[in-house]
């Protein structure tokens, strides 16, 4: 795991959707785990760190 992805990981624990964001911009990832997160906080860190680390 790269700095670049430790970052994108530690960002998307703090705020799930902007780690998702700084990898894939408005991609259908982003808005799957905006979603998430207005569901629930957990959910949104769950697919986020699954999107940038799988």
């Amino acid at each position: 795991m790269g700095s670049e992805t430790f970052l994108e990981v530690i960002l998307a624990v703090l705020l799930p959707p902007a780690g998702v964001f700084l990898r894939y911009g408005l991609a259908v990832e982003f808005w799957i785990d905006l979603l998430l997160t207005f569901l629930g906080y957990i959910p949104g860190v769950i697919y986020a760190i699954y999107v940038l680390v799988g």
